[in-house]
């Protein structure tokens, strides 16, 4: 029976908890570190932006919390467990249940329909049957306003809708964590402000975790905590 990673897990823990997470890089000889002794704890439907210059560190720590990247040094747990323990089919999984991830390039398949789009990340899923899947992607694509649009492929759409689809496919597997890449940078300001009413609603009504990088300080207003991030460190 399909049930989310929310469903699941007390929202009195913490969705994500860092403790002295580094992370180094090398070009040839060269050490660079992106992130320095970062300790930072993300309570359940959290709605959290991270705010930072270009190069301050914010792709590196939204790709660590995702488990797309792992850190050189500390430690990073979900749901109770902690990652370094973890095999790389075991983070494959918890990011197929557990995590999504919204891109300002969209990241749509121009060749697929927007219920396809939407559609997609459900079809791995062995513990939902066509029948719920079909339910499923129906509810969602409602709850972001694009019923007229089901049939359509996304150069038929304008950039608010295809941020509405990609919003659509991030949360069809109900996931305990969004990751938000910049997610208003590619549109104007009226539709930035409309797809930030969206994701508070989609915050509120799946009481999903919300974080998101960005480097527009109007939207600063709309979060419920702001963390900022300089030279690796949170400040």
């Amino acid at each position: 029976m399909f049930q989310s990673i929310s469903d699941l897990t007390p929202s009195t823990e913490s969705a994500r908890t860092l403790r002295g997470l580094h992370k180094i890089y090398w070009s040839g000889d060269v050490q660079i570190v992106a992130l320095r002794n970062l300790n930072l704890d993300i309570p359940y439907q959290d709605f959290t932006a991270i705010i930072g210059t270009s190069g301050a560190g914010k792709s590196t720590l939204m790709n660590i919390i995702g488990c797309l990247e792992a850190p050189s040094a500390g430690d990073l747990w979900i749901c109770g467990k902690n990652t370094r323990a973890m095999s790389e089919s075991e983070k494959s999984d918890l990011r197929s249940k557990a995590i999504s991830f919204v891109f300002q390039s969209f990241n749509l398949i121009t060749v697929l329909s927007v219920y396809e789009n939407i559609e997609l990340p459900l079809m791995i899923r062995k513990d939902v049957s066509p029948s719920q899947r079909k339910d499923i992607v129906r509810e969602t694509i409602q709850k972001v306003g694009l019923e007229k649009f089901a049939h359509f492929k996304p150069n038929k759409l304008s950039g608010g809708q295809r941020q509405r689809v990609a919003i659509a496919r991030a949360i069809v597997t109900r996931p305990s964590i969004v990751l938000a890449d910049e997610p208003t940078a590619n549109l104007d300001s009226k539709t930035a402000q409309q797809i930030m009413d969206l994701l508070i609603e989609i915050n509120e009504h799946y009481k999903t975790t919300f974080i998101f990088s960005t480097h527009d300080e109007k939207l600063i207003n709309r979060v419920r905590r702001v963390v900022r991030i300089e030279d690796g460190t949170i400040v």
